[in-house]
Parts: C-alpha cells; structure tokens; sequence
C-alpha cells in the first residue's frame, strides 16, 4: 500500500469529524482547489497522526530546505498561510532534482503519502509528508530573494509589504486580524445591528480637527491646463477682435440677403455662416479667459468647479453618516476605512486605519458602556477559541503574556470610573512619587501613560472612564446636567491604553447648536445632521473601535505598522 501512486486529488475523500472532535483517518481537501490546507492535517488534536496512510496533494512555500544523505533526499518545512505550523516533506532524489526544491521561497505543489516519522528523528511533528511526484515548482532566485532563512526585523520587513506576509509573524498577525473582523460582524449580527457602509468620501469632518485629507480634481485639471496652453497658446485680445469682426460681418451679410429678398436657401445658408462664427467667438472667448493656477473666486480656490462642486475629503470616521440609519433602523455598525492626515511618525498612528463604529438608537451612555465591554471580551475569546495556535506564536516571539492578557479581559468586568476621579488617582499618584511626561489636572485629556497606569497598576484590569470635560470633546457628545463634562467613555485596556472612545449624542438640537457655535464649526455642513433633531430626535448613544489598536492589544506588538498589510504614513503609501 505505501508504494501505491496516490489517486488524483479530486478523488482524496472528505474528512468526517467524530463526537469526541478528532477527525477520522480522511484529510478534506480545499473547496476551490485541488489540495488540501496544512491546517486541517497539523490542526487536528492528534497533530495529523491518525490520518497516516493519506495519500494528499499540498502546496506552499518552502520555509527551509535542506539535503541530506549526500544529496539523496531532502526535507523541507512547507507552510501555506492557513497556520503557523509547517509540514515536513521529504522528497526522494529519483523523484525530483532537489537543488530547485530547496531554497526558501520556492513555491511547490507535490502529491505523496502522509507517515508517522521514525522515532529519534528529532521532529515534534507527528506526521510528515512522502513525497511521490512534484506537480510544479516555482523557483527563486536565491541571490536576489529578501526574505532568507534568517530573521528580518520588523522595520526591514516594512520595506517589502508584498513579500513579509511569507515570514511567520506577519502571516500569524493576518490570521489573527482576519479573526477579530470575524468575530466583529459575528457580534453585532447575534445582537441584532444591522452593516451599514458609509462612505469614505465626506463633506463633513466629525472630529473638527481638520486633520484630513483633501479630495480634489483641481490639481490635474490644473496641471492638464497649463500643459495646453503651453502647446496652444490661448487667443490675444487681437484674436477675439477678429472674431467678432467676422461675427458683424456675417450678421451684416445675412441682413443684406434678407433685405434684398434672396433665396430661402441662400438665406439659410447664410445664416448657418453667422452661427457657426458665433460659436468661433464663443469658444475664443472663453479659451482667452483661461488662465494658469487654480481656480479663484473672491481670493479663494473655486470648490464650486471641482468634481463634487465643493470641498470634499477622505473620512475621519463613520459615525456621523451611520447615526442617519441609527435614527431610522435602531441598532447599526460601520466598519471601514479612515483617513487622518496628521504627521506623526510614532509607532501609534497611521494616516489610513480602520474603525468599527456601532450606533444604538434608545440607548444611554450606560447601554453604550455595556455594548462596548460585551464587545471587546466577545472579541478576546474569540481569539483564544479559534486563533490560539497563534497567540501562542506571538506569545513566543514578541509579547509572553498576551495570552494571559485576553484571558484576563475575557473573563474579568471592566472597572468603571469617573474622569474626575480618575484625574484624583493620578493625582495621589503623582503626591506619592510618581513621575508622568505629561502634566495632570483637571482638563487634560489622559495620555496613553496615564492610561496605562490606571489598567495596569492601579486596577489590573481593564477599565472605563466617562463623563469627559467637555472642552476635550467632539461637539456631538450629549452635554452632562453639571454643563462642565459631557456623557463620554473610553475603555482603557492594558498594553495599549485607549481601545474604545464613545458617548452619548447630544439629542437636543438647541444645545447640539450652541456645541457648534462654541467649537467654531460652520453649520452649513451639518445641517443634514441637525435635521436627525429636528424630525423625530431620539436618545442614541455609539462608540468608535480603532481596529489596529485591537490588533496591537491582542498580539503585544509594539509598531502599528506592523499589524496592518500596507501600512500608510507619512513618506510612504507603497503599493
């Protein structure tokens, strides 16, 4: 049996799955494809054994490779992103030339037959892969590949952002961002909200920061025009004389037919000459007015002749634009893309990111509180049920004690405090010794060391402080009875500091316009927002995930540019 030329693929069976959760001695094969995943043979509680004697196809990327025996056989360390885990293969020299096999980053896609090693051979694997045909290899070029056997670091690795998803850590944090979307939608669709897509491109700048990136045609256009009238000079003031000369004379020449009674035709004719030449004028006035630069009006740039007719930009966040369906389907989420054109160059910011932005209509700040603590701990036990294998890898090379910390926040109730009195804790801190870089009192907003120092020392566990002064806050943030704090909330969380920002909207259009007006904000762009108060307002509350800081709380990395695939800052958007 073990010397049988293994079936075609198509023809591997399904694998079965028994009661007590260890799969029978079939492998599943992908799908859409011909091969089966490495995930669903090393992933299995048995580590793979009980499916020696399959006879499966497999394809990946050789991790290492190396001959062994005076070039007889050779082993390789296949991995095809589905795990962190690589397959052993062993491929004898009568089945392939074994010089093209194995240098890391060869693609290969073999068929051959799955056995237990022999003891003492010093693998932990508990099953590897004999190889009896080579279906088609994809060579490297060894002296130009960057990614070689040996460890890269993270910040050399941001210099290939189309090749580091092959290098363990990276395809583990794929794996592991992948999960927390999952289990993003899967929340809020057991809870009952409903994905709502809201746009990228806006009017509107919700945090009134106008840190934002602009929108605009103008430039090209501009760039296209001075490029033509280089080419094709617009027309002298002479020019356009000359043509309404042959406009008067045209209109002159049709008078005198009509007048001496000629010819319909020729009257026609004639007529056809004058329209033409006024369309001539036409044109040539308008190209003599055409000038190099941007358009101005009164001094200022011309929106009104740009693609949208007004200033657009790339959005900040979501939230706006999911409150309109919050006030018409109740319970709502954006998950998306955002922009924020701030140039910062720390290992905590990103000029493109994502946000999931759940809006709940007749719900308080205390509802949006329990929303975001349900979401965040659904999230972290997620990861510990279906991505554990990866945590364990990121716990082994970047941060021990990940795991614990979602273990930690899974199971634990967030603390919950008032900002004053979270303002009182540093304070008695700082009495006692403690030194913060950044100043404390009343009125700051918490820097990321003050909110460490709360989750970390203080509480040990994750916590949420609320009602915010309102002279820290966005303008749409439900103004508190004492008219010095509003009903906001952050969930601060151990590693990262802030994870969540939320609050209860302002409902009362009277107050919502004083906001306006006391920030500096034009109404004219929010005006559709204030409609949601002026026709049938209602409580509604909603808080603001940054996804990458997810990412960076569950992996312990340290750079947010690494938790993203093409991370965008400043001097560089590659690819």
């Amino acid at each position: 049996m073990a010397d049988e030329v293994p079936p075609p693929a198509h023809q591997v069976p399904a694998v079965s799955i028994s009661s007590d959760g260890i799969s029978s001695s079939t492998v599943q094969k992908a799908r859409f494809s011909d091969r089966v995943r490495i995930r669903s043979i090393l992933g299995r509680p048995d580590g793979g054994a009980g499916l020696a004697g399959q006879k499966v196809r497999i394809s990946g990327w050789v991790k290492t490779g190396r001959e062994q025996g005076k070039g007889a056989f050779a082993f390789l360390e296949v991995n095809d992103g589905s795990c962190p885990a690589n397959l052993q293969v062993m491929v004898d020299a009568s089945v392939s030339d074994l010089t093209k096999l194995v240098a890391t980053g060869t693609c290969v896609t073999v068929d051959g037959c799955l056995k237990i090693p022999p003891e003492g051979k010093g693998t932990k694997q508990k099953v590897e892969l004999s190889v009896v045909e080579v279906i088609d290899v994809g060579t490297v070029d060894t002296a130009t590949y960057p990614i070689p056997k040996t460890k890269l670091t993270l910040e050399r690795l941001r210099e290939f952002p189309h090749l580091r998803s092959r290098t363990n850590s990276i395809s583990a944090i794929a794996r592991i961002r992948h999960a927390l979307a999952i289990a993003t939608h899967t929340f809020f669709d057991e809870e009952g909200f409903l994905y709502i897509q809201t746009p990228i491109i806006t009017t509107s700048d919700c945090e009134g920061a106008g840190e934002m990136f602009q929108v605009t045609t103008l430039i090209s256009h501009t760039e296209k025009l001075e490029r033509d009238l280089i080419e094709n000079p617009p027309p002298t003031e002479a020019d356009v004389e000359a043509a309404r000369l042959i406009v008067k004379a045209r209109g002159e020449a049709v008078a005198q037919l009509k007048s001496a009674k000629a010819s319909k035709e020729t009257i026609t004719a004639s007529v056809a000459e004058l329209n033409e030449a006024k369309a001539s004028l036409s044109r040539t006035e308008e190209r003599s007015r055409l000038k190099p630069g941007l358009p101005k009006l009164d001094g200022k740039i011309d929106y009104t002749q740009d693609f949208f007719g007004r200033q657009a930009f790339l959005t900040v966040s979501g939230q706006l634009q999911v409150e309109t369906y919050a006030c018409g389907l109740s319970d709502v989420y954006t998950f998306g893309p955002t922009f924020r054109a701030e140039n910062s160059h720390t290992s905590r910011h990103l000029a493109e990111f994502w946000m999931v932005e759940p809006e709940l209509a007749f719900a308080d700040l205390e509802d949006d509180m329990n929303c975001a603590e349900a979401y965040v701990r659904y999230m972290c036990k997620w990861l510990l049920e279906k991505r554990y294998d990866d945590m364990e890898l990121m716990a082994k090379n970047f941060d021990k004690g990940c795991i614990d910390r979602l273990k930690l926040v899974a199971s634990t109730p967030f603390g919950r405090l008032t900002y004053t009195k979270a303002i009182e804790l540093l304070e008695e801190a700082v009495g006692k010794g403690k030194e913060f870089v950044n100043p404390v009192e009343w009125g700051i907003d918490l820097a990321s060391e003050h909110e460490r120092y709360l989750t970390e020392v203080v509480f040990q566990k994750p916590l949420i402080v609320y009602n915010y002064p309102k002279g820290i806050k966005a303008f749409y943030m439900r103004l508190n009875d004492d008219g010095k704090t509003v009903a906001a909330m952050d969930v601060l969380v151990p590693k990262v500091g802030e994870l969540i920002g939320g609050s209860q909207r302002e409902e009362r259009i009277d107050v919502i316009m004083e906001r306006i007006e006391e920030m500096g904000l034009p109404v004219e762009p929010y005006e559709w927002y204030l409609d949601l108060r002026r026709y049938g307002t209602a409580k509604h509350s909603g808080f603001g995930l940054g996804f990458e800081r997810m990412v960076l709380f569950a992996t312990g990395m340290d750079n947010i540019r690494d938790v993203i695939p093409f991370p965008r800052y400043p001097g560089r958007a590659d690819l």
